[in-house]
């Protein structure tokens, strides 16, 4: 695939104001199993804030107590109506900048350690302007497992996913957008990296 710019935006906390997981799972399951849910997980979600156990580990049990067992058509159904109702997460700068660059006529990446899923879902109405790369779900005979298949779209992954879909870096630009620690490896790679971006003046 030749390009000449890929503007690379990180999703969560990024282009939205909170982590989608979350919200997915809140608007999914509803707040009582949602609260339930975290009290259950809150040792190794302590463990994970410490770098004392894997995030990818954290986060694929939680997908998994929450989601295993369900059919993909009614995941795929839950995802593209989280993103339909939840409209309001996304910050208007960070859309702003993806259709300007869509305009520009440069590749635009969505690159997520989210599940692909409900993210893509969320840009549905540009049409196959922008690539959405995140962590993939794995399914058995119509039923999620619980596990993933792919490694967790964070950190130097972000990095390895960008090189297979672009693999001759001298003959492009890369603007990257990130707010985090999983995005450190991705603004480093990027010619240009900005953090935080897209924030209202009072955050």
């Amino acid at each position: 695939m030749m390009v000449k710019k890929v503007y690379a935006f990180d999703f969560d906390g990024t282009l939205t104001t909170k982590d989608t997981l979350l919200e997915f799972i809140r608007f999914t399951r509803g707040n009582t199993a949602f609260l339930f849910g975290l009290l259950l997980f809150s040792p190794l979600l302590v463990l994970m804030k410490l770098k004392l156990y894997p995030n990818w580990k954290t986060k694929q049990q939680v997908f998994s107590w929450f989601f295993k067992g369900m059919l993909i058509d009614d995941f795929k159904h839950l995802c593209t109506e989280f993103a339909f109702h939840n409209k309001q997460l996304l910050r208007p700068k960070g859309m702003k900048a993806i259709k300007k660059a869509i305009e520009e006529g440069a590749q635009v990446v969505i690159i997520s350690a989210s599940i692909d899923n409900w993210v893509r879902p969320f840009f549905d109405e540009m049409g196959n302007n922008i690539i959405v790369v995140g962590t993939k779900i794995e399914v058995s005979n119509n039923y999620l497992t619980g596990k993933f298949i792919t490694n967790n779209c964070y950190g130097v992954e972000k990095v390895r996913r960008l090189q297979a879909l672009f693999p001759q870096r001298e003959t492009y630009t890369l603007i990257a957008f990130g707010d985090s620690r999983g995005d450190k490896e991705l603004l480093a790679y990027a010619d240009q990296g900005f953090y935080k971006p897209f924030r209202e003046s009072q955050e």
